[in-house]
């Protein structure tokens, strides 16, 4: 062996390597020569993760925020579309209950009355109206909620616990102020009507979003672990979603009763949400905020998490064929 070879041998052997004889070259990635400020951003990563269930794949800004709109308003509609008779039936047993008149004994006998008089398709009467509802509803909540992600995590999307809460809370904001409340206040009291009982419908929204994408965060991100680019089987979206909508009813029922309370007929009682508040706790007590939970639930949850389910398979299309 050559002289000078064996030397480096000699030296590169166990008894003459230590940790303060080994130097790195500038090329090589040490963890001791990555800028502290670098380490902090992984950190800051590690711990960070997405609602999404499906990673949304696009070239510009433009294709991310239109995918993101389009999908969240498809989702929307389709779930309107499956979830219409349940709506249908809701809303003829609570016109029938403000009428006076008892014109069913429950559901299932609005059903059978329903289909007797109209035929299957009479559970869809008004289904284009619930469309036109639903769509821009859905379009906004999304869209709103992947647009500020994206926006507040620096273009990477990738957000903590408590900005997934805020951003949620956001996309709720947006979609009462744009959508909620000029459609809810148009159909009970016309244009003149528009944004009354703004501040209880800003909260019933915002926080019911910040809860559901809250929640649909922490399961995705502990299902992901540390594989980041895991996709969800959409089943499992399915049951991630019920569980954020039976969180955001629970979580959101007391705000409800106020915001109903304040654009009912009997808005004119309240000087406003902390006066209902006061009026609806002196009339029944803290079980007053919970009126309505159960029958809530079933249905929430369902909704919930179809539209979440159906959002994803939409993001799986559009990223195939655009």
């Amino acid at each position: 062996m050559p002289p000078d070879l064996s030397g480096l041998l000699s030296h590169l052997s166990p008894s003459h390597v230590t940790s303060s004889s080994l130097s790195l070259s500038p090329h090589c990635h040490s963890r001791s020569n990555v800028p502290s400020s670098t380490r902090s951003l992984a950190a800051a990563a590690a711990s960070s993760g997405s609602a999404q269930g499906v990673k949304i794949q696009y070239k510009t800004n433009t294709e991310y925020y239109l995918k993101s709109i389009l999908s969240g308003g498809l989702a929307g509609g389709i779930e309107i579309c499956i979830t219409m008779p349940t709506e249908y039936v809701k809303t003829q047993l609570q016109l029938a209950k403000g009428s006076g008149k008892v014109q069913y004994d429950g559901v299932w006998d609005c059903v059978r009355k329903t289909v007797r008089e109209f035929g299957v398709k009479g559970l869809y009467r008004g289904l284009g109206s619930m469309i036109l509802f639903s769509v821009p509803k859905s379009a906004v909540r999304f869209g709103g909620y992947d647009i500020v992600s994206k926006w507040i995590s620096g273009g990477t999307g990738k957000v903590s616990k408590a900005e997934a809460f805020g951003c949620g809370l956001m996309a709720g904001a947006m979609e009462a102020v744009f959508v909620v409340i000029p459609q809810e206040t148009i159909k009970q009291e016309g244009i003149g009507g528009i944004y009354k009982g703004v501040t209880a419908t800003i909260m019933k929204q915002g926080t019911n979003q910040a809860v559901r994408f809250y929640v649909m965060y922490l399961l995705n991100t502990s299902y992901r672990g540390s594989e980041d680019a895991k996709s969800i089987p959409f089943y499992l979206t399915f049951v991630f979603g019920g569980v954020a909508g039976a969180a955001s009813v629970f979580a959101n029922t007391p705000i409800d009763v106020v915001k109903t309370r304040m654009q009912g007929v009997d808005a004119h009682k309240y000087k406003g949400v902390v006066d209902c508040v006061k009026q609806v706790y002196r009339q029944t007590g803290l079980l007053g905020f919970y009126k309505g939970t159960v029958p809530r639930l079933g249905r929430v949850c369902a909704d919930v998490a179809i539209v979440f389910t159906i959002k994803e398979q939409v993001v799986r299309f559009l990223n195939f064929v655009w």
